[in-house]
């Protein structure tokens, strides 16, 4: 008696997904290799920490595997209409009058002008000059964080759209084959800097890097036109209309739509192009690698690197290339094999622009999970420093001990934002194959991309932080 078809296709199913389940098992050796003998520490503040008292590789082998399950309990949901309906759902309430609108352009310009006039005359340490606390702390911190929980407000506040929109515009035509390769290198840029530079301790480099980017949009505004540069050029603005899409609030032409977090990721317009889907992937990186460089396991690479010969700033580049490199090649495999597995003509450009939202998620859930401790730390620094930014006190208040469950809301948002990530990428399969086995195999890829990423981000984020080698400041 011979198998059926659908019977034989189970099988090679199961067969194959053992296969890849080995695969990540035999992983797991090297996650204990990389990890502390004794327990995880859940880091807050630089210099705090608190201990998660299980073994680190179990820990961080159970979190992997608690996203692999999340994957087989949402292979469970097969019916395309009730996934729909979920995505669906959602109210509309009234828009904010225009009143607000110029209330909000207002803030942000002034904020701006703040925060740059008190870099030059302010004080010159560190977190006593209110300049350093509102960008790190207030704005990349905390309102990037609401970008994703609440809503996109940056369109209204946007202080350096506000001012390119003043001069007139050229409206020159934008090169379509330029894309959103611009943002990509503008983000890597902007990180760059980020990490390297003294630009998270030094004012006055600080007020001179945002005076130099205002230049740049309003030049960049002049020659292509504002709604071009800063709906297809701008890093900033691209990082931010793509968190929007994952907030439960967004602006319509109704009004403001309520919406599940995440469900605005299953559309198929979420994402577009091959750029774009680089872009998300660098958007995932870049916030890796900025809590990856100050890991201890970083120093010593680092410093063995340095020690035979290679300068730093190359061994800093040259790492965060390839690990950028290496993210771009993982996704892409992953695409690969959601191609392969799921036995569709789709090309691989189709389902990377499907599946790349997914992304979104996970990296939402990493930043507000490698910023919360330093969220809260240093608030009440923000708080007493902005009563008096020309003359703040000598050692402005920091919360250098956190309650134990802060660690734990940490942990949560990582796993919480891969569930998420787990759902959108089932979604999508299911609404571009057909048929409901090849929609599950299809993700066999992106899972084990997210089960690896789960436990990288929740290392980073459980490994105590200590200050990048070799560098003059930097590393927030």
């Amino acid at each position: 008696m011979t198998d059926s078809g659908p019977e034989r296709s189970t099988r090679e199913c199961r067969r194959r997904l053992r296969r890849l389940l080995i695969v990540v098992a035999s992983a797991i050796p090297l996650v204990a290799f990389l990890s502390e003998p004794a327990i995880a520490h859940a880091a807050a503040l630089r210099g705090s920490t608190t201990s998660v008292e299980v073994p680190t590789w179990l820990f961080l082998t159970t979190g992997g595997g608690t996203v692999g399950a999340s994957f087989l309990l949402a292979s469970f949901v097969t019916d395309r209409a009730f996934m729909r309906s979920v995505h669906d759902w959602g109210y509309t309430l009234p828009a904010p009058g225009r009143l607000l609108n110029w209330l909000g352009r207002v803030v942000g310009l002034a904020i701006l002008a703040v925060t740059v006039a008190v870099g030059y005359l302010g004080p010159e340490t560190g977190y006593r000059n209110l300049s350093i606390l509102v960008v790190w702390v207030g704005w990349w911190g905390g309102y990037v964080a609401s970008t994703y929980l609440l809503g996109n407000t940056w369109p209204t506040l946007n202080p350096f759209r506000t001012l390119a929109s003043i001069p007139p515009s050229l409206d020159r035509p934008y090169p379509d084959r330029l894309g959103a390769w611009p943002s990509v290198a503008g983000l890597l840029a902007l990180i760059w800097i980020e990490v390297v530079s003294p630009l998270a301790d030094d004012p006055r480099l600080l007020a001179t890097t945002l005076v130099a980017y205002t230049a740049v949009s309003v030049a960049g505004s002049v020659v292509y036109g504002t709604e071009t540069w800063f709906g297809r050029v701008d890093p900033i603005a691209r990082v931010f209309s793509l968190f929007g899409r994952f907030a439960p609030l967004t602006r319509t032409a109704a009004g403001l739509s309520l919406r599940l977090p995440g469900s605005a990721l299953t559309n198929a317009d979420a994402v577009g192009g091959r750029a774009e889907t680089v872009f998300v992937v660098a958007v995932l990186y870049v916030t890796t690698f900025d809590g990856f460089v100050g890991t201890g396991l970083w120093a010593r690479l680092i410093t063995a690197v340095v020690e035979a010969g290679v300068p730093p700033l190359v061994g800093y580049l040259g790492a965060y290339l390839a690990g950028f490199g290496l993210f771009v090649a993982a996704f892409r495999w992953a695409i690969g094999l959601a191609r392969r597995f799921g036995r569709t003509y789709i090309t691989r450009a189709a389902l990377a622009e499907r599946f790349a939202p997914s992304l979104l998620a996970i990296a939402a859930g990493y930043h507000i999970a490698h910023n919360l401790g330093f969220i809260l730390g240093l608030a009440p620094s923000l708080a007493v420093v902005a009563a008096s930014p020309l003359s703040p006190p000598q050692q402005p208040p920091v919360l250098t001990t956190l309650p134990g469950w802060i660690s734990g809301l940490e942990l949560a948002f990582v796993l919480v934002g891969h569930f998420i990530a787990v759902w959108i990428a089932h979604a999508a399969a299911y609404e571009l194959l057909p048929g409901r086995l090849e929609a599950i195999k299809s993700q066999y890829g992106i899972t084990l991309v997210m089960i690896a990423y789960t436990i990288i981000s929740l290392w980073i984020v459980t490994t105590p932080t200590v200050t990048p080698p070799f560098l003059g400041g930097g590393g927030v």
